[in-house]
C-alpha cells in the first residue's frame, strides 16, 4: 500500500511562510489566515508536507482500506493563488458558497487570490462547519485537545 506524501512536519511555518512566500500581500494574508484559523479551530497551525499549512488533524479510513491523518483545516499560499482546505460539501452547507466571494473549486479545496476576494464570516462558517462534519465522522485531534 502507498505511503502519505502528506504528513506533518517539525517545519516552522513562520519560515516556510518567509522563504517561500515572495509577494508581501500573499505574506499579510497567509498571517491572516493562521490567527483566524488558529481562533476558529483552537490548533497552533504546523507544516504539513512541504507547503500546506494544516490545524488539527482528523483519522481517515477508505473503504478501499487506504487510510492516514490529514489536518481539519488548512491552506497553501501556493504562487497562483491560495489552496483552502476548509470545506466539507454537505447538501445543507452548500449555499455557503453563493456569498463567498471571488473563488474557484477544486477536487478537495477552494482556489483564492487573496483575502480581500472573500467574506471572511463565510469562510469562518465554512471552517466551523467542516471541523463539526469531521468530528462527527472520523476519529480527530480535536477530541484530544
Amino acid at each position: 500500500m502507498a505511503t502519505n506524501k502528506t504528513t506533518a512536519t517539525q517545519v516552522s511555518v513562520t519560515d516556510f511562510i518567509h522563504s517561500f512566500v515572495e509577494n508581501d500581500q500573499k505574506k499579510d494574508d497567509s498571517f491572516r489566515l493562521i490567527e483566524l484559523m488558529r481562533e476558529w479551530s483552537g490548533f497552533e497551525p504546523y507544516m504539513w508536507g512541504p507547503t500546506i499549512i494544516g490545524f488539527g488533524s482528523y483519522h481517515y479510513k477508505y473503504a478501499s482500506g487506504h487510510e492516514g491523518d490529514a489536518p481539519m483545516l488548512g491552506f497553501s499560499p501556493r504562487k497562483a493563488e491560495f489552496s483552502l482546505y476548509v470545506y466539507s460539501p454537505r447538501e445543507d452547507n452548500k449555499h455557503l458558497l453563493d456569498n463567498f466571494g471571488k473563488y474557484k473549486m477544486g477536487k478537495a479545496c477552494i482556489y483564492i487570490k487573496r483575502l480581500s476576494d472573500i467574506d471572511i464570516s463565510v469562510l469562518e462558517a465554512m471552517c466551523r462547519d467542516s471541523i463539526a462534519y469531521l468530528e462527527e465522522h472520523h476519529e480527530c485531534s480535536c477530541h484530544k485537545k
